[in-house]
């Protein structure tokens, strides 16, 4: 039995949680304490308030795996959407720790889905079939950002790959995501498909969508319009979900042919929040509209990953692959 420290680390949130692998390298979590990244300096601070907060539980383990949300191997690593800055080869002295991993937080997501159940994997769209014995998994996610990584399976064994596919340029696919595209280029200097498919990305579509169409509108922040979106008693907030849905299929149908397209697995709490709106929306139409390749995007195998803490449960999986 392997005992850690699992982190997983947003631009919003972190969370922390004691872990422990068994011998096959499936996680068990202890209790999961959340800090708003806004509310510490630093890493170490953030570190130093969970400490204090397990102090009753003892001595913590000397060995940590982190998920952050920003590409890893760098020397020096800046989360994306965060003002935290670490430095890797001084992280473990900073932690008090002896060993520290570090991962991608959906190269993170994609260790949890290698490992979770088949229960834990419903299938959403396309045929009922394993993942591939040989091929690739696309794995992504809306959150802070779009997250994405690659589960690439060798004759049935996983190698996760992480990716920042979430940082493609965004590809309008008609007049009115066209007009999207514009109004937001006005604002950024290039417009990446996390600018629309990621949390904040809805109320991006939402504001594009009442400037296009000259539509009087309630501004909201983004907790609010999303509960107003899914729970439909905001019309416009609804149409912007619609169109959030049917870029987030395009997107995931591009990744996939990208990938190799044998299976894909959408993850993140907004994804588990819209899973009985999708079905419902343009997503799987969008998915499948590959041109010569639609009979074959219809038979590809659309899950969605339940898991309340994925992030946590892929940060304490990744461990075993480098600290066997």
């Amino acid at each position: 039995m392997t005992n850690l420290i699992a982190v997983d680390i947003g631009g919003t949130n972190a969370r922390f949680a004691r872990a422990s692998l068994d011998a096959r390298g499936v996680p068990t979590l202890g209790t999961v304490r959340k800090y708003k990244v806004a509310d510490y300096p630093s890493l170490q601070a953030c570190w130093a308030a969970f400490a204090e907060d397990e102090k009753a539980h003892g001595d913590l383990p000397d060995a940590v795996s982190i998920a952050f949300a920003t590409a890893i191997g760098r020397e020096i690593i800046k989360l994306t959407n965060s003002n935290w800055v670490i430095r890797a080869d001084t992280l473990a002295d900073d932690l008090g720790v002896r060993t520290v991993r570090l991962v991608n937080d959906f190269e993170a997501v994609a260790h949890a889905v290698s490992r979770l159940p088949d229960e834990n994997l419903p299938l959403l769209f396309g045929e009922d079939r394993p993942f591939p014995r040989d091929g690739g998994v696309t794995i992504l996610g809306p959150g802070t950002g779009l997250g994405v990584a690659m589960i690439a399976y060798d004759d049935g064994h996983p190698h996760v790959i992480a990716t920042e596919g979430g940082h493609l340029d965004f590809a309008p696919l008609d007049h009115l995501e066209e007009k999207i595209l514009a109004y937001l280029r006005d604002k950024f200097l290039r417009v990446s498909t996390e600018r629309i498919v990621s949390g904040p990305g809805l109320n991006y579509i939402y504001k594009a969508m009442a400037t296009i169409g000259h539509d009087r509108v309630v501004l909201m922040e983004d907790p609010e319009l999303w509960q107003a979106a899914l729970d439909g008693s905001d019309p416009f907030a609804r149409a912007a979900l619609e169109r959030f849905c049917l870029c987030y299929g395009s997107v995931a149908g591009d990744l996939a042919l990208a990938h190799g397209p044998h299976s894909v697995v959408l993850a993140g709490g907004l994804t588990q929040r819209m899973r009985d709106f999708l079905p419902q929306s343009g997503f799987h139409t969008r998915f499948k509209a590959k041109g010569r390749f639609e009979s074959l995007m219809a038979t590809v195998p659309i899950r969605c990953a339940i898991h309340e803490e994925i992030g946590l449960f892929g940060a304490a999986a990744a461990f075993r692959e480098k600290n066997a």
